[in-house]
């Protein structure tokens, strides 16, 4: 079997040279690089985890948090978050909390704190302050992503600001009676998101001087089956119909669509609807939406840890990072018939 002493005769270079380059630890040429991964590819020599750790003092593992797996956006920042770290020669390992508050407990006091990760991404989680002070005691680099966090460095969408685009996206097209579809109470857990964004919609009507009616919001629960649901409950009433429906989500804004096609409505024409996430199915549909780019979010929440494990910055940052945000015009948005 190869050793690192033939990858490094082979490519022309020192065996510290080659450590740093596999390892990622330290800077090398670019050049270096390609002749290094080269030769160890022609080889077929393969960094040992076990000795890799034992002389770093790290695992090359990172511990990604999420509330569940079912909705596209918490697997689409995984996804972009795995795709960094493998670039980066990390593993992950997921913990997906779907379980309710002593699953929680146990992974934030237990399996999280024992010394098999290297950092960890909290994905939509209000982290409280006991959670964050026991991973920080641990010396565990932490990055969230989906709201602020005190003391954390965190990756942010303003969630008022992309409900305001959408609800101006309609406004702009001549609807004043616009539905809006968002997150019931059971919903309005970690960071507020439903709340956020019907304050948006509601504060870009109050701004274009329209009144705000309950009869035209329907609560739901983030999944297509709940908008399509809401969406009937909407459209069905004759005197309150609107003649354009936000919803709070993606998923719920294709339930929207399918329900005003069940209801021998014709979308755009007869309902205008708009989501928010641009999810995989949006185009599809051709469903105008808010992009937020979830993939990119789990890539750039990767990006930091490796800048604070790389550089031995542990200590909490308390940086509030804002993300890109894109309204995506496609054909279920137009302008308001006479």
């Amino acid at each position: 079997m190869a050793g690192i002493e033939d990858v490094a005769r082979l490519a022309g270079v020192s065996t510290a040279t080659v450590s740093r380059t596999l390892s990622g630890k330290g800077p090398v040429s670019a050049a270096t690089q390609l002749k290094v991964e080269a030769a160890a590819g022609q080889l077929g020599y393969v960094v040992s985890s076990s000795a890799s750790s034992l002389a770093s003092g790290r695992t090359k593992n990172i511990g990604v948090v999420v509330p569940f797996l079912a909705g596209w956006f918490f697997s689409s920042v995984v996804e972009g978050a795995q795709r960094a770290l493998l670039r980066s020669g990390y593993d992950l390992t997921l913990y997906n909390l779907a379980g309710g508050g002593d699953e929680r407990a146990s992974v934030f006091d237990n399996f999280l704190l024992r010394q098999r990760l290297d950092a960890v991404i909290a994905v939509s989680l209000e982290l409280t302050e006991h959670e964050v002070d026991r991973l920080y005691a641990v010396g565990k680099p932490l990055v969230g992503v989906g709201g602020p966090i005190g003391g954390v460095r965190t990756l942010t969408i303003d969630d008022r600001a992309v409900a305001r685009l959408a609800t101006e996206h309609l406004l702009s097209l001549g609807h004043t009676r616009i539905g809006h579809i968002g997150g019931s109470k059971e919903f309005d857990l970690d960071f507020h998101l439903p709340t956020n964004r019907r304050f948006g919609y509601e504060g870009a009507l109050e701004a274009a001087g329209i009144d705000i009616s309950v009869d035209l919001f329907e609560p739901a629960d983030f999944t297509m089956r709940g908008g399509y649901q809401a969406a009937r409950r909407l459209l069905e009433r004759d005197q309150f119909r609107p003649t354009a429906i936000f919803a709070a989500s993606d998923e719920m804004a294709i339930g929207a669509i399918l329900a005003a096609r069940d209801l021998g409505l014709s979308v755009p024409q007869d309902v205008s609807v708009i989501g928010i996430d641009d999810h995989e199915l949006a185009d599809f549909f051709g469903l105008t939406t808010i992009a937020q780019f979830p993939q990119g979010q789990g890539e750039k929440a990767v990006e930091i840890l490796m800048e604070e494990l790389h550089a031995g910055a542990l200590e909490p940052m308390g940086l509030n990072i804002s993300m890109p945000f894109e309204l995506k015009l496609r054909s279920s948005t137009a302008g308001l018939r006479p």
